[in-house]
């Protein structure tokens, strides 16, 4: 597969999706970053500027979202608003690559692990780094499986979705680095 027919779907934020963005910049990816009006964001490159009805479709109850991830979701039109552009990066991506921490439910920390779930519920494959580990977890419809000390994911698809926390380490950073030089 060659990285030009490729398309990273993002969000651009700080940490995790910009430094996915970098990465497929310098490998000559096509990068989509859906965000929405006075939402942060660090890539400049392919962004995608959702109105109210494309945010609309991505809508979700966020008592649902709060039920099934174990924990609260502020009523906010801006946490409603990241949920509804997670939808877009998932729903877009055919494989899921997340930086984050996962939990002792098998969620993912954060409004990160809204995507994460939705991955699963799409039955997408879904591959996250667990900084707190250290290394690189797949979704195996029941459970999460540890890759092997140095390996990790091989972006197979070339519709791919990055996303994660806004706090990257450096072994998050190198992570995402590794997993683009092992597939382009």
């Amino acid at each position: 597969m060659k990285a030009t027919d490729c398309i990273l779907f993002s969000g651009g934020a700080k940490g995790a999706e910009a430094a996915f963005g970098e990465c497929a910049a310098k490998h000559g990816v096509e990068e989509v970053h859906f965000t929405f009006d006075g939402h942060p964001i660090e890539r400049d490159r392919g962004v995608r500027v959702l109105n109210h009805e494309e945010l609309g479709l991505g809508d979700v109850s966020l008592a649902y979202v709060s039920k099934l991830m174990h924990r609260k979701y502020a009523d906010s039109p801006a946490i409603r608003k990241v949920l509804q552009t997670l939808w877009y990066q998932v729903n877009n991506g055919q494989e899921i690559y997340v930086i984050g921490t996962i939990l002792d439910d098998d969620t993912v920390r954060g409004g990160t692990g809204w995507g994460a779930e939705f991955a699963k519920l799409c039955n997408k494959p879904l591959f996250v780094f667990d900084q707190g580990k250290d290394g690189w977890f797949e979704w195996k419809g029941e459970g999460w499986l540890g890759m092997e000390d140095g390996t990790g994911p091989t972006i197979t698809h070339p519709h791919f979705t990055g996303t994660g926390t806004r706090t990257l380490t450096e072994d998050a950073r190198r992570a995402i680095e590794d997993l683009f030089t092992r597939s382009f």
